[in-house]
């Protein structure tokens, strides 16, 4: 049977949700040239998409064993609206949906964090969807220390320099302000934001975005090397299963070549 997520109204006093941190993933509806476009090539437009669709499967399907505390409740912060059908096949169940608004990603992401703490939620995490193998340990670790007294915020570094999840307990816009986004200043610039608010920062373990052709080599490294680390991170299995097939059927001189190849 066809899953229907509900989608929250932040206006709708009815949606509260106290005590509770809202692990939310940022995510666009996963159509082909809209996602991923800077893995095409070595990925088709179709492929990108559909890669899209796998991360999104293990990234929430993490998120929904790190909620099963009661502590966090999954949710997808969607774009564009109108588009809630293309996720009935892809989130766990019990995940809702919540619109995205604003024009830029910094503004999109204080929009965000507003309109979490406006159902109700006493701390939001936004979460990256590019990171299938992140720990779960990770996101259950964030709503943990969400929950305890003070205010703080919770980074996720990424190796590029950015982050793949940003947890806070109040809006703080000067956060998402005056960010060079998609740069490797993102995390430094937050933690200075954050700092010169006199905001606790805690720091999740670092993990690594896939959005290029380096990383989605990296990525096959952590699958299918041998002693590739896989067994730290998050198994990811939709994600796995399409990158295995991927391979299996064409080899792995497109998206997977030999060190010594370009």
């Amino acid at each position: 049977m066809k899953v229907v997520h509900r989608t929250l109204d932040p206006g709708d006093p009815s949606h509260v949700f106290k005590r509770v941190c809202a692990l939310a993933v940022m995510t666009k509806a996963p159509r082909p040239g809209m996602v991923k476009t800077r893995l095409t090539p070595p990925l088709t437009p179709e492929e990108a998409a559909a890669l899209n669709i796998c991360f999104l499967r293990d990234t929430t399907t993490a998120i929904a064993e790190a909620a099963s505390n009661d502590l966090a409740r999954g949710i997808a912060v969607y774009t564009p609206v109108g588009a809630e059908d293309a996720y009935a096949e892809i989130l766990p169940e019990e995940f809702e949906l919540v619109p995205q608004r604003g024009e830029g990603f910094g503004e999109r992401l204080a929009f965000a964090t507003e309109d979490l703490l406006s159902l109700g939620f006493e701390s939001a995490c936004l979460i990256d969807s590019d990171s299938p193998t992140v720990p779960q340990q990770s996101f259950a670790d964030a709503a943990r220390i969400l929950s305890q007294p003070g205010d703080s915020v919770v980074l996720g570094p990424s190796d590029d320099g950015g982050y793949y999840l940003i947890g806070l307990k109040q809006l703080h816009c000067s956060l998402f302000e005056e960010i060079d986004w998609s740069t490797e200043r993102v995390l430094d610039q937050t933690i200075d934001h954050a700092r010169q608010l006199g905001v606790k920062v805690h720091l999740l373990p670092a993990w690594y975005d896939v959005d290029d052709r380096a990383t989605l080599r990296r990525l096959c490294q952590e699958f299918f090397a041998p002693n590739g680390g896989r067994a730290r991170g998050y198994p990811a299995p939709a994600t796995r299963s399409f990158l295995d097939d991927l391979l299996k059927r064409e080899g792995r001189n497109r998206i997977w070549p030999n060190e010594s190849q370009p």
